[in-house]
């Protein structure tokens, strides 16, 4: 059913490469809110089902770029996108590139700059969420890169998900997914080992896990409040002292040996408020020890 997003005189036009499980849900999305959608994969046969449900398709990469203003890109990786850039050099002036393949904020800003020069403009969005919630606000998308080209498709990223602009620097996307991502592995990682504590110690680790959500509502403060002291400088004891924190370590630490659980993480820790302390600041708080994790500071 055509929505306000796809004019009922002439329905937008977007043109989607590669069709994964991603991109065949990006493509599928954007034919059920009314688009007219072409479609490009690099096996062709991956083409079929969006063709019955109504999408263009195109034997080449190059004629697909063709058919339209704005041209999504949603490929396995960053050799993959720069394969298919280097088969559409030819027909990109003039077109709006999104480019939504997971890659580093260096290989954004170095595909921008290949989209400025061949007279295209660039944005790079980065994808948080499964595809079978394409579509839905339960889908994140970090963009960054042209202002004017987010201004313009604005309301067609939108039908994909829930949309976030972060700036003209098109590495800005990347960055932003690659935090998040990381501090949710950080984050299962150490969760992961704490739960092989407990159920070493004979605790049930749904029980434990219950107790842990309900101590989460006093995280988002606790975040926020360490990336200000991390903006200022100012390390107030946030968690306690690092002299008291770095006595509890050690009973951390030997708790885990004695039931044969690894003590990796444990051991950093406390290998970072020693060394915090050793440096005369045993008086602040945890997020002080983000004075140490620069590479250089471990030299």
């Amino acid at each position: 059913m055509m929505t306000t997003t796809a004019t009922t005189a002439s329905p937008a036009q977007v043109t989607v490469l590669g069709l994964g499980s991603m991109g065949s849900a990006i493509a599928r999305t954007l034919l059920e809110r009314g688009y007219r959608t072409m479609v490009w994969n690099r096996t062709a046969s991956k083409s079929a089902p969006l063709a019955d449900a109504g999408a263009a398709t195109a034997a080449t990469a190059e004629e697909a770029v063709a058919a339209s203003p704005l041209v999504v890109l949603c490929l396995l990786d960053t050799p993959a996108v720069e394969q298919v850039l280097g088969s559409i050099e030819t027909a990109v002036a003039g077109k709006v590139l999104v480019n939504l393949t997971s890659g580093s904020p260096a290989q954004a800003r170095a595909n921008e700059r290949w989209a400025r020069e061949r007279g295209a403009e660039y944005l790079d969005g980065k994808i948080m969420g499964d595809p079978p919630y394409v579509g839905t606000p339960h889908v994140l998308f970090p963009f960054s890169g042209s202002r004017n080209a987010f201004a313009a498709h604005e309301p067609t990223l939108r039908e994909l998900g829930t949309v976030a602009y972060h700036g003209e620097d098109a590495g800005l996307a990347g960055v932003e997914f690659m935090a998040q991502v990381a501090v949710a592995y950080e984050l299962l990682i150490g969760y992961l080992h704490a739960l092989r504590l407990v159920q070493a110690e004979g605790v049930d680790v749904v029980e434990f896990a219950e107790r842990v959500a309900g101590s989460m509502p006093a995280f988002p403060a606790l975040l926020t409040s360490m990336a200000q002291a991390v903006k200022s400088g100012d390390y107030q004891p946030d968690l306690g002292s690092l002299n008291v924190q770095a006595a509890l370590m050690d009973d951390m630490i030997s708790h885990r040996r004695s039931v044969g659980v690894e003590a990796i993480r444990m051991r950093e820790v406390k290998e970072l408020m020693d060394r915090r302390i050793a440096d005369g600041h045993g008086d602040q708080g945890f997020s002080s020890l983000f004075e140490l994790l620069a590479e250089h500071s471990h030299a």
